[in-house]
């Protein structure tokens, strides 16, 4: 070998070296930036206090979420109250998540970790948009693929894993790809599940009265005091109230739920022709007029519902007899607490007849009960047993003898 050929070699060499040292740096410095990212927020100095509009996408479904008059509302439920509550602990976690994992990700694997863009691919993530006021956008967020732990074989729980966390990736950047430990799981663009699930309650009912589209079926019950038993209004001679079928009236929308809020026409609903109406009434002066319309669909017993409130409140108390002074005070003083309290109630339940509500069959089950189905049964009376007549004994019947011819002399 000479020396123009050791030199090409010694050239060669290095620059192999350099290249491979280069390679090796390049990237040392990758996963030293992946380690430094972890444990470290997701988003830095996230505005929490500026966001007033949430902008949720998964394929061809969408949710917006909007402040509006300091109220956050559901604008598919044509501006529906939102739950706050479920809005600030997502707000709150988005600020507060960390890095648990900073995996390197290139931009031809965001599709496998389900984070490409909600229209783009049908692995796609669901793409969550931070705005202001304005409609300015702040931050946005990408929720891709639950991240699984695997279980050992011996596992109790046998094989396979669980979701311990989730990949999500900040804005459009592949290189902020991170697993972080919250899930998100409800973080979805479904108007039902964000909607405030706050309701009317009918407390202390005195009387029901409902009223259906088979006037057979109709019927009013009252009690004449709470914890009474109640009577049926106008009974027919042959009825007679059974007490263990009207237990159930007690409870009657005592605790109501809805599924969720319609935004279509009565006649659409079935509303502007019910199904059944009903009033209650309360001890307390308050009047629930129900209208349930037909079902929403043949696959689920739901139904359309409406409610109108009021309430006769008044503050007046008729003093006992023989009352003491101190106890007239203390009575007055719980007068007036129990006054305010109910105005309070018809205040914060009032707002509710603005809408048209979907609820289950069984919330409402009460209202669906026909007039026979508190009635006793009927009792069969004993059949009288007929006498029997004893069979009749013939008359015998008498032979005379034949008569004996007379001799003559």
């Amino acid at each position: 070998m000479n020396r123009k050929q050791l030199t090409i070699l010694i050239v060669v060499g290095a620059l192999i070296g350099g290249l491979g040292l280069l390679a090796y740096n390049k990237q040392n410095q990758s996963w030293n930036s992946a380690g430094s990212r972890m444990g470290t927020k997701l988003i830095e100095k996230f505005p929490m206090n500026d966001v007033e509009r949430i902008a949720i996408h998964q394929g061809a479904n969408q949710l917006n979420l909007a402040k509006k008059n300091e109220i956050w509302v559901v604008e598919e439920r044509g501006n529906y109250p939102a739950n706050f509550d479920t809005i600030r602990d997502f707000l709150q976690k988005v600020g507060e998540v960390k890095v648990a994992q900073a995996p390197q990700v290139g931009q031809s694997q965001l599709a496998r970790l389900e984070l490409s863009a909600s229209d783009k691919s049908t692995n796609s993530g669901t793409q969550v948009e931070f705005k202001d006021k304005s409609g300015k956008q702040l931050n946005s967020l990408m929720l891709g693929k639950k991240h699984m732990k695997e279980s050992r074989g011996d596992s109790q729980f046998g094989g396979g894993g669980w979701p311990d966390g989730r990949y999500v990736m900040v804005g459009s950047d592949a290189k902020t790809v991170a697993v972080i430990s919250e899930p998100f799981a409800n973080i979805e663009p479904k108007p039902e599940e964000w909607l405030s699930k706050d309701f009317f309650k009918v407390e202390n009912l005195k009387a029901i009265a409902v009223t259906t589209q088979v006037a057979s079926n109709n019927w009013k019950l009252f009690r004449e005091k709470e914890g009474a038993d109640w009577k049926l209004v106008d009974p027919k001679k042959d009825e007679a109230v059974e007490n263990t079928k009207t237990t159930i009236m007690n409870s009657a929308l005592a605790s109501p739920a809805f599924n969720d809020v319609a935004t279509t026409s009565d006649d659409k609903t079935g509303l502007d022709k019910p199904t059944l109406t009903a009033k209650l009434e309360t001890f307390d002066g308050f009047t629930y007029d129900v209208k349930v319309g037909k079902k929403v669909s043949d696959d689920k017993d739901d139904y359309y519902f409406k409610v109108a409130i009021a309430a006769e409140i008044t503050n007046d108390r008729v003093p006992g007899k023989d009352e003491k002074p101190e106890d007239k005070t203390r009575l007055d003083k719980e007068q007036a607490e129990k006054v305010k309290k109910l105005q309070e109630k018809l205040q914060n339940e009032k707002p509710f007849e603005k809408w048209t509500y979907v609820v289950s069959k069984w919330t409402i089950d009460p209202l669906f009960k026909e007039r026979k189905d508190f009635l006793a049964e009927k009792k069969e009376e004993p059949k009288v047993a007929e006498k029997s007549t004893p069979p009749a004994v013939p008359t015998p019947t008498v032979i005379s003898p034949p008569a004996t011819a007379t001799a003559k002399p």
